[in-house]
Order: structure tokens, then C-alpha cells, then sequence
């Protein structure tokens, strides 16, 4: 029950041990419901204790325990949760001098978080490719920074509907089927950010390496020059064997 908030297995044993039962329990009655050695029962009993989420009485010169209520401890994760995030928040961070280091960073949330505080941090271009589906999400961040007079170049595939002008829209058809989900972003053309799927897993890499910048901010304008072209020039490139297999090649 509890793991997923940061407890041990050997905690969260012993809070449903306690909570599942209508009277409170000994250590001894604690070690047969919840599974957990006897030699680790006490050492647990006194961090639960110390956390706040069991409540202590001796009776008859033994020690009894009962859980915190659910609703009392959803209340307390609640707290505790907002309580660590605002001291996050206000932890002084010194910035960090350029390198060019390049950091690996999985999971698509994380990967969504990271790409919404790097184009937060954006003082003057943001030069940003994906679906549109996934533009959508920092769509009213680019808008503002768009407003606010700082360049914003997006590629996108499939429709997406913006007041920012320069946008370049490629329209998927069954050319594009081998087409895997990508994204690029590189900010005031100093740090860039590249993800893709790999065997069904969102992978991105980060880094202020001057070359690879370089590198993926031409990659960006190879995309945005493909589209303009296949658009152009659809029927023409359609028709070209050669020309179709080599674009069918294509992943990102």
C-alpha cells in the first residue's frame, strides 16, 4: 500500500498488517500477519513510529500498535508531499558552467518535464520538432514566448493549430508509415535535447555540446526541408521509385 510513497516493503507490510484489523496488535501479532521477520519487526515499529503513521499505548506492561486511519494518512502524504516539493522548489541551484556532457534520460514524463523547463528557461530561440499531439502540450508556453518577442521555429507532424507563424507542417500519409515518434529541442542555440523510441521506450539525450547542437539543429532543418519539398513536389517524388524507397528508409 505504502511503497509507492517512498516506504520499505517491510514498512508497508506492517501499516496493512495493522490497518486490516479492527483491535491493535502486539509485535507478535504484527510478525504473524505481516509476514516480516521477527528480528526486523521492532526496528520497523520504531521508523513507522518516528513517520507517524502507527500509534503507540503499553497495556499490562506490553507494547500495543494500531495504524493511522487511511483518511488521516492520505491527509498526511498529502502534507508531506506539498512540504518536499516547496522545499525543493527553494533549494538555491547554482548554475552550472557549460559543458558538454551528454546526459541520457528515459521515461516520457520525466522527458516531457525536462523539455517544459529547458524552454521555460529560453531567453531568446526555441527551435522545436514532433507531433503534434506532443507539441500541444507546451504549445501555450511556445505562444507566449512567441508573443513576448523571442523566435520560435516549429516542425511538426501532422496538423497543429498556432498563432506562431513559422511552423512547417508535414501531413503523414502511408508514405510515412515507418515514421517513429521523435522530438528536438534546442534552446537559444545552446543546449539541445533529442528523444526517440527505442525497443517501445521513450530515450532522450540532453547535452550543450557545441557540435551536437550544431548537428541536430541542421537535422531539424533537413526535416523542415524534406517536408517542404515533399509537399512541393509530391506527385514528382510519388512516382520516383529510387527517390520513394530511400524516403521509406527514413525512421525520424
Amino acid at each position: 500500500m505504502l511503497q509507492p510513497f517512498g516506504f520499505t516493503q517491510y514498512e508497508s507490510k506492517v501499516y496493512e498488517a495493522l490497518i486490516s484489523v479492527n483491535e491493535p496488535l502486539d509485535a507478535t501479532g504484527i510478525v504473524k500477519r505481516s509476514g516480516i521477520p521477527r528480528s526486523k519487526v521492532y526496528e520497523v515499529l520504531h521508523r513507522m513510529s518516528e513517520k507517524g503513521m502507527i500509534l503507540e499505548s503499553t497495556v499490562d506492561k506490553k507494547r500495543q500498535y494500531t495504524a493511522l486511519p487511511i483518511e488521516s494518512t492520505i491527509d498526511k502524504l498529502k502534507s508531506d508531499f506539498e512540504a518536499n516539493v516547496e522545499h525543493l522548489r527553494n533549494i538555491p541551484i547554482t548554475e552550472a558552467p557549460s559543458d558538454d556532457r551528454v546526459w541520457t534520460l528515459k521515461d516520457d514524463q520525466s522527458i516531457q518535464a525536462v523539455q517544459k523547463e529547458m524552454i521555460q528557461g529560453a531567453k531568446d530561440s526555441i527551435i522545436i520538432s514532433g507531433w503534434a499531439d506532443d507539441l500541444r502540450i507546451h504549445l501555450p508556453i511556445l505562444e507566449q514566448f512567441d508573443r513576448n518577442g523571442g523566435q520560435v521555429e516549429i516542425h511538426t507532424i501532422g496538423e497543429l493549430d498556432t498563432s506562431i507563424a513559422n511552423v512547417s507542417i508535414l501531413v503523414p500519409n502511408s508514405m510515412h508509415e515507418a515514421l517513429e515518434r521523435s522530438r528536438i529541442l534546442i534552446i537559444d542555440n545552446q543546449e539541445m535535447m533529442f528523444a526517440g523510441i527505442e525497443q517501445n521506450a521513450w530515450q532522450a539525450i540532453q547535452t550543450q555540446s557545441r557540435p551536437l547542437v550544431t548537428f541536430f539543429k541542421e537535422f531539424f532543418y533537413h526535416d523542415v526541408a524534406l517536408t517542404e519539398i515533399t509537399k512541393k513536389y509530391s506527385d514528382t517524388i510519388l512516382e520516383d521509385p529510387s527517390i520513394r524507397e530511400l524516403l521509406l528508409k527514413l525512421r525520424y
